[in-house]
């Protein structure tokens, strides 16, 4: 049976959805190794204030524990997608995915996005059917609707057993043994029951021919009815799932410690060692960063998986731009709580203090040299945003310091500046992950902020051309200010912007004054009728006047936002809105729901195609007015389990009349008295 060399240090994520039990199954394997000593009021997972107040995970957990002469760091993931992008950078450093998932077909799609990109990234993977004490419906039922979101065929290496619907044990394919669960012990070994034994033995032949799809070897002494050996099998099945081939399946309950011991003997055994997630990264000598965080006193840290050689206190390290850096001092990482330590082993999973530089997914290079790295986070694109402001205009200062540690930490966030509307927007993956991180401004920094929507970019044009001819006539005593202008105003077709000319003859404007009279449109454009920026006209200058003594450049520059506002008010403004060109990713039989939610937000709906790659997706194009789009993604994820999401473009203005046109005036009108 193969088995990597003892004192190894292994990598492995637990991920899946929430509520799957990920931090359960870490506080299990934890208790079951000796390294806390109970699991519940001193969890090491999910330590933070608020992940506690949420009761699942927020951020990533970090915790290690040794079994049998090895060392084992863990990754555990949060599962919601609003705080996934946490684990973006993270995931590609780990040896192996332990996708934990509940024993419920009906949740099976909720696994889809997280295989989807363990797929893309290479990384072997194994599937944990958690909560097997709370089981209903049949095995082949269930694994039945796992196969349907997995790229690689799933490989059932137990069988449960049953006392009426009560999980009691499993039967291990592999090793041909019968186990009985006891509560807080290993399971005990029995014989396999009699009533058992055939079904045993055609699980366990289904197993064989699912590995014998990948070895010509297995499959010609399964048609020649020979026995592969035990080692032969086992080799099969390591080499297969490091390879993405097969995806293993395992049982148990972590609350109860069910099947936690079994996983652990599996993972010693069959768990790649680190040099393949080094090669997979491109990582020669170095600490590949899964992400940074601010920590108090201690400053930023860098955590960071070590590769290629041992990772000691202040060792010199070279940065992916080419800067050199220094490690202040290196901590062992257990929930919150860190130690410092000397020297980081290859494989290990540590935080390093004092480098101000490091970024999540870049390496800190052992080697002189600066390295790049091969496996690329999907860009997160935001869901949802507010805009946000001090409610202590003293804090402004510290508001934009905190902002940016915050952004830093998560690549999920994304902080704007909307000078138009003259907002600070911080977008994120949700409206919970948006108000987690003004949590952790307040919590962390003691800044307190004021909220509120972000302004929609509304356009105004013209229906119908106009001339205007407009006179700036001012005595004060000496020279005083004159200017007369003529222009023509027309509308012009969507997305044409602003188009000025000039048609003067005979010197009726100067030449070096034309252009004043253009600066004056432009400013007279920038607030029309109804409160905003005006476009989508042209504006030709046909004629004028001067004063030898009078007339000047700020004369003619007045006289221009003169006329066009006084021709703007003869034609009169209408609304245009800015429409996104939006598309949607649902699971299919959420669908029909999700293109109704959208028809409901005024939403024209462009096609309805499968998502490439994605067995039983949607992917919905659609055309959606901006102002509809704020909680939009509150909608979706309440309509698709948690699992939809979308991107949003600008693709072009349209007219908006009626009410909602009055509103979005009236609106504007209210801000500029208040301004």
């Amino acid at each position: 049976m193969p088995v990597q060399p003892t004192g190894s240090v292994r990598a492995l994520a637990l991920a899946g959805p929430t509520s799957s039990g990920k931090t359960t199954l870490l506080e299990a394997l934890l208790q079951v190794t000796g390294a806390v000593s109970r699991t519940g009021g001193d969890m090491v997972g999910d330590a933070s204030p608020e992940a506690r107040a949420r009761g699942h995970s927020v951020e990533l957990n970090l915790a290690g524990f040794d079994f049998m002469g090895d060392h084992y760091q863990v990754v555990d993931c949060p599962g919601s997608l609003e705080f996934c992008a946490d684990v973006d950078r993270a995931l590609p450093a780990v040896d192996l995915a332990v996708v934990v998932a509940e024993p419920d077909p009906a949740k099976a799609a909720l696994l889809q996005p997280t295989l989807r990109e363990l797929e893309r990234l290479g990384i072997p993977r194994a599937l944990f059917i958690n909560k097997m004490d709370q089981a209903r419906g049949t095995l082949a039922g269930l694994l039945e609707a796992l196969a349907a979101v997995s790229g690689a065929p799933l490989v059932a290496r137990q069988i449960p057993t049953f006392a009426g619907e009560k999980a009691t044990g499993f039967i291990d394919l592999t090793l041909e043994r019968c186990f009985v669960y006891r509560p807080g012990e290993a399971s005990q070994q029995i014989d396999i029951p009699e009533d058992l034994k055939a079904e045993e033995a055609d699980a366990r032949f289904h197993m064989l021919e699912q590995i014998a799809d990948f070895d010509d070897e297995l499959l010609e002494q399964l048609l020649s009815d020979v026995t592969p050996s035990r080692d032969a099998v086992f080799t099969d099945l390591v080499k297969e799932m490091n390879e993405g081939l097969i995806v293993p399946v395992f049982f148990g309950s972590a609350v109860n410690g069910f099947g936690v011991r079994r996983l652990l003997k599996a993972l010693r055994h069959e768990t790649p060692p680190a040099d393949r997630a080094a090669a997979r990264l491109g990582v020669e000598g170095g600490a590949y960063v899964l992400k940074t965080a601010y920590a108090g006193q201690s400053g930023k840290l860098a955590y960071a998986r070590v590769f290629g050689q041992p990772l000691t206190d202040g060792a010199d390290l070279t940065l992916a731009n080419g800067d050199k850096a220094r490690a202040g001092g290196l901590f062992a990482v257990q929930g919150g709580a860190t130690r410092k330590i000397a020297t980081a082993p290859v494989g290990d999973i540590c935080a390093i203090g004092k480098v101000e530089q490091a970024h999540a997914g870049e390496v800190l290079s052992l080697t002189g040299k600066p390295q790049a790295v091969r496996a690329a986070a999907l860009a997160r694109r935001p869901q949802y945003a507010v805009a946000l402001a001090a409610k202590n205009h003293k804090d402004d200062v510290r508001l934009s310091s905190a902002l940016g540690k915050l952004v830093e930490e998560d690549p999920g966030l994304m902080l704007k500046h909307d000078p138009e509307a003259k907002q600070v927007l911080l977008a994120g993956q949700g409206d919970g992950h948006v108000r987690l991180a003004l949590e952790r401004l307040k919590r962390r920094y003691g800044v307190e902020i004021d909220t509120e929507q972000p302004k929609t970019a509304y356009r105004e044009t013209i229906q119908r051309a106009a001339t205007q001819r407009s006179r700036h006539k001012k005595q004060s005593g000496g020279h005083g200010q004159f200017a007369d202008v003529t222009i023509e105003v027309r509308p012009l077709p969507r997305g044409s912007g602003f188009v000025y000319q000039s048609r003067v003859v005979g010197g009726a404007v100067p030449k070096q004054w034309i252009p004043a009279v253009e600066d004056g449109v432009r400013d007279g454009l920038t607030k029309g009728p109804l409160g905003f920026p005006v476009t989508d006209l042209e504006v030709t200058l046909t004629d004028g006047q001067t004063h030898s003594v009078d007339s000047s450049e700020m004369a003619f520059r007045t006289v221009g936002r003169l006329a066009i506002e006084e021709a703007l008010a003869s034609v009169g403004s209408i609304l245009l809105e800015p429409i996104e060109h939006l598309v949607v990713y649902s699971p299919s039989p959420s669908a029909s729901n999700v293109t109704s939610a959208l028809t409901a937000r005024r939403g024209q709906i462009l096609g309805l195609t499968p998502r490439e790659d994605w067995r039983g997706w949607e992917r919905i194009e659609a055309y959606l007015p901006q102002s509809e789009r704020q909680d939009l993604i509150a909608e979706l994820r309440g309509l698709t389990q948690g699992l939809g999401a979308f991107e949003a473009d600008f693709d072009h203005m349209a007219e908006l009349h009626g009410r909602l046109a009055e509103l979005a005036a009236q609106a504007s009108k209210a801000t500029a008295t208040a301004h």
